[in-house]
């Protein structure tokens, strides 16, 4: 049980050896529901893209692909995802279209600087919905839309097992997340839910 809860709990922050093989697997193992989340996006062309937690980088490299006139900063509290973002990430940064930091969800150092959000199976560690959430809508222009994709939807049996293995982790249903975004100054929120999976996607605007 040790090296499995080890193992699975570098979801939450990878480090070492088994963080790097975790984000490895996280860049394939999601592609599917973040590509499914991304569909959702309303038409828009965003100049500048926060991606919060960016783990491996591939949802970074699919957002610039998306939106081939956007600049993206990826930022992760993980130093071996923000390595392997860079990696994944080379040509894109070597284009100035990316720039991949070490930072806090929590605390993030921007001012009105993003047309769009995204945050890809993240927020069940961010510490504390409301917080982070309004950190996420002060980074954002007014009008800014802000993205969340989960493949949890709070109720699925799966995922509460692992909220019970790994410290800090809380699968959030789409009420919860609803209700911390309201509160955080954000509107026009909406979610849609996989026909057959326990995938979730949520979308909110900044209040202008």
């Amino acid at each position: 049980m040790g090296l499995y809860k080890n193992f699975v709990s570098q979801t939450r922050k990878p480090e070492g050896f088994l963080g790097k093989v975790m984000v490895n697997g996280m860049n394939d193992g999601h592609a599917k529901m973040a590509d499914w989340g991304m569909s959702h996006l309303p038409t828009m062309e965003p100049r500048e893209i926060l991606e919060v937690g960016c783990g491996g980088g591939r949802n970074a490299y699919e957002l610039m692909k998306k939106y081939p006139s956007s600049k993206l900063t990826a930022i992760d509290y993980s130093e071996v995802s923000v390595e392997k973002a860079k990696a994944y990430n080379s040509d894109m940064i070597r284009k100035d279209r990316c720039k991949v930091k070490q930072g806090d969800v929590s605390n993030l150092p921007f001012a009105e600087q993003f047309d769009l959000a995204t945050a890809f199976e993240t927020i069940y560690f961010w510490p504390g919905l409301g917080k982070c959430f309004s950190q996420v809508n002060k980074s954002l222009k007014p009008g800014g839309i802000f993205m969340i994709v989960n493949e949890s939807d709070g109720m699925d049996s799966m995922s509460l097992k692992f909220e019970k293995v790994i410290d800090g982790m809380k699968c959030h249903t789409i009420d919860d997340i609803k209700k911390a975004l309201t509160a955080a100054g954000f509107s026009n929120i909406t979610a849609h839910h996989h026909d057959s999976k326990s995938w979730i996607t949520v979308i909110a605007e900044k209040a202008g």
